[in-house]
């Protein structure tokens, strides 16, 4: 079982804010042997959705307020499981709370993110849609997705 928990990033403990950097230092540093600065400024004004199981840092994701990383929409970044869950659905879970979580602050609306490009089966599968062309970021191809807001039409 997963506890879910999300934090603006001056209600991060200490032991919080390591364990988010650890985790991602593990996937997008280590595993994905790529040598980046994660500390983007961006985390400062961003809310973090943390996954924790067994008092361990399983998953994880930060939710961008409009104009931080986009400028007309809101955004999930730096979207990370653990090696030790992964194949589990723990993903799948993610995105469903973080896209949950990103409607609680900001209101039903657009979200616009940066994928990996071996992701983009993934980030479809939640409605998302390639906006962008390919670019490398670090040297990893990416490219950057919409998922569209849903209008709801109701039949009388």
């Amino acid at each position: 079982m997963i506890k879910w928990t999300l934090k603006k990033f001056e209600e991060l403990t200490p032991h919080e804010l390591y364990a988010i950097l650890q985790l991602r230092n593990e996937v997008f540093v280590v595993e994905q042997n790529c040598i980046f600065q994660d500390a983007d400024n961006k985390d400062p004004f961003s809310y973090h959705l943390m996954g924790w199981k067994n008092k361990i840092l399983v998953a994880y994701s930060r939710i961008i307020p409009v104009s931080i990383a986009y400028d007309s929409l809101p955004s999930i970044g730096r979207v990370v499981s653990s090696p030790k869950v992964r194949r589990t659905g723990v993903g799948k879970t993610l995105m469903k709370q973080s896209i949950k979580k990103l409607e609680q602050l900001f209101g039903k609306t657009s979200i616009k993110l940066g994928a990996q490009l071996y992701l983009k089966k993934f980030y479809e599968s939640f409605g998302f849609i390639q906006s962008g062309e390919i670019y490398l970021e670090d040297g990893i191809p990416h490219i950057e997705m919409i998922r569209q807001e849903r209008v709801r039409k109701y039949s009388k």
